[in-house]
């Protein structure tokens, strides 16, 4: 089992900045790649960002490349999100997850990952 804590959501303006932490605990020394998904009130949960724990190849949704920087923490088992530039659209709960194993397919699609944390609410006022 593996269990993920989110934290870092909260208010902020338009054009600020929010660094989201996701730290994980159990099996921690299995684990294949770390996204990012959020979803907004009457949407479906989209991909924003993920990073492969071994050699850090990163993947970002078009709609976030250049604001938002995904990164790892190997020795204290967190991936963070580094988001700048938030815009009002960026308003959404953030959810990191966790694949164990490698799959096939890409890690931009929510199936990729076996485990998800809870959700951090970020709000983007303008």
């Amino acid at each position: 089992q593996v269990q993920l804590v989110e934290s870092g959501g909260g208010l902020v303006q338009a054009g600020g900045s929010l660094r989201l932490s996701c730290a994980a605990s159990g099996r921690t020394f299995s684990r294949y790649a770390m996204g990012w998904f959020r979803q907004a009130p009457g949407k479906e949960r989209e991909f924003i960002a993920a990073i492969t724990w071994a050699f850090g190849n990163t993947y970002y949704a078009d709609s976030v490349k250049g604001r938002f920087t995904i990164s790892r923490d190997s020795a204290k088992n967190t991936v963070y999100l580094q988001m700048n530039s938030l815009k009002p659209e960026d308003t959404a709960i953030y959810y990191c997850a966790s694949a164990t194993v490698a799959r096939s397919g890409s890690p931009t699609y929510t199936s990729f990952y076996n485990y998800w944390g809870q959700g951090t609410q970020v709000t983007v006022s303008s």
